[in-house]
């Protein structure tokens, strides 16, 4: 056993003994809040929103949600943002160095989210507590001193203005700490080659020169690069390469759909740990074996809100109210789902990251991500939730017994002009798929687990119509879009334009 991978270990149980969570995580919110405001007081948005002020109030919380508005991307991009690139300290103290580009599954172009020097210390900083949880694992000390395979875009980022930009992977994996280039894979040299194909080659081919304990990233992706690496090397499993692989953090999407294809590419079962890590910050991670529940990191410099996503907060299209209710830490329950409302050291204020979570247990601060508020299918008022809709594609794959991996739906009006559900199901087995059954079997399904479905059913939705096909079309389909790879995401409810787009590519 190496002495190296015994100091790494023992380093990890002691500072795993002073990371718990603190004895009040209201007041530790509320000290993240006020550390935030202390420095961007003098900001152009500090002055207009009298951040001075803010900090001499007696109830700082309740001073903040009163004067500074709700924000989404376009609204904080058009008045504020958008100039930060040509000056500087208009959100933030100084100019961005970094602009994340997201994936832009849910609008028609990519957004670009600040990054600055403390965000992405802020990034380390989660990293390192997650580190620092694996002495939760009870992991042999020789597994510290094995490769950590980080499957992310493209590290080689474009200039622009007077900062680099790209996917926020590609960001993080430049901005990696010396200390882990002993460790990190696939290297900085094959992390900047741009075309995904190529770079997933350069991967497979390098890959027997690395012992691999760990790897992270999208489900589908680390999936298809798997897979090439298996096909190069003519394996049975990916063990047969990577004997010590014992760890994945997945991160994204929900791993659940994907784990039948993982459990088919590798001998023995993984540890899956998943992540909450955005664009705009690493909000929370698996803290603990036997879960898939997230903690959330309250002492790491964001500021986190809750709005309610019912009646509370939005109306019945899934459309913020005028006047949400707005909860702090202090005032959150279990069970409930919220849509996330985050402050952080980017220079993001109040800002509507577009996720629902839902809090599983409040002792541990651990939480799910439980859907997107646009994810949300309300055309005819059947009021779909994302979660809705994964629960209807969990049913329907055990029932038929196949893996669907991947699905989209819209609403879309068929040739007498009334409104259908079109769904798109990405399976590995197209040839079980009887597509007449499938739709009947969840629609009832449906019926029977959501009255507003079964309402829209028996009036303005007329039918379902369900479309199966190999879950490597779809990817095809994103990369005919020049999205494939690194944070990419199938978006799970599409505008009607979208899907027909999608249906023709699929021909």
């Amino acid at each position: 056993m190496a002495l190296l991978g015994r100091l790494i270990k023992t380093a990890l149980d002691i500072t795993a003994q002073f990371s718990s969570i603190p004895e009040d995580p209201a007041a530790a919110q509320e000290e993240q809040l006020r550390n935030l405001l202390n420095t961007a007081k003098g900001t152009s948005f500090g002055l207009y929103y009298d951040f001075a002020g803010l900090l001499e109030s007696e109830d700082l919380i309740s001073a903040y949600q009163q004067s500074v508005p709700l924000f989404d991307y376009e609204q904080l991009d058009f008045h504020w943002w958008h100039r930060q690139q040509d000056a500087p300290s208009i959100t933030w103290p100084g100019r961005p160095g970094f602009f994340a580009l997201s994936s832009g599954t849910t609008g028609k172009t990519s957004k670009r989210i600040p990054v600055t020097d403390e965000m992405l210390e802020a990034f380390r900083s989660v990293g390192q507590s997650q580190i620092a949880a694996l002495a939760n694992f009870n992991l042999p000390p020789d597994m510290f001193e094995k490769d950590v395979l980080m499957l992310g875009s493209s590290a080689d980022l474009t200039p622009y203005k007077h900062h680099l930009e790209g996917e926020i992977s590609g960001i993080n994996s430049q901005n990696i700490p010396g200390w882990f280039d002993g460790f990190y894979k696939p290297g900085r040299e094959i992390a900047k080659i741009d075309n995904w194909d190529e770079r997933v080659a350069a991967i497979a081919k390098a890959a027997p020169d690395w012992d691999v304990v760990a790897i992270a990233g999208i489900p589908s992706w680390v999936r298809m690069m798997l897979i090439k690496i298996i096909e190069v090397h003519k394996l049975e499993t990916i063990h047969d390469l990577w004997p010590n692989l014992k760890l994945y953090a997945s991160g994204g999407v929900a791993f659940e759909p994907h784990r039948k294809s993982f459990e088919a590419l590798t001998s023995e079962p993984l540890i899956i740990m998943d992540t909450y890590l955005a664009s705009e910050g690493f909000f929370a991670f698996t803290p603990r074996p036997d879960t898939m529940n997230m903690q959330l990191a309250i002492e790491h410099g964001i500021f986190f809100e809750f709005i309610p996503f019912d009646e509370r907060g939005f109306d019945g299209t899934g459309t913020l109210l005028d006047e949400p209710e707005v909860h702090h830490l202090g005032q959150v329950v279990e069970e409930q789902d919220y849509a996330l409302i985050v402050s952080s050291p980017a220079g993001a204020w109040r800002y509507m990251i577009g996720d629902t979570i839902k809090f599983k247990d409040l002792e541990k601060l651990e939480m799910v991500i439980s859907g997107r508020t646009k994810y949300f299918l309300n055309v005819v008022g059947s009021q779909l939730s994302e979660e809705k809709l994964n629960a209807g594609v969990k049913y329907l794959a055990s029932e038929i017994g196949v893996e669907i991996s991947e699905y989209a739906v819209a609403a879309i009006k068929n040739e007498d002009g009334e409104y259908i559900h079109q769904w798109v199901l990405g399976t590995n087995k197209v040839a079980k798929c009887n597509e007449a059954n499938l739709a009947g079997l969840l629609d009832e399904h449906l019926k029977e687990a959501n009255k507003n479905y079964k309402v829209a059913r028996s009036k303005a939705l007329k039918g379902i119509n369900v479309l199966a096909v190999e879950v490597d079309d779809i990817y095809n389909w994103l990369e005919s879009k020049k999205k494939k790879g690194g944070q990419i995401k199938v978006p799970k409810v599409m505008k009607e334009e979208m899907m027909l787009e999608l249906l023709e590519n699929l021909k």
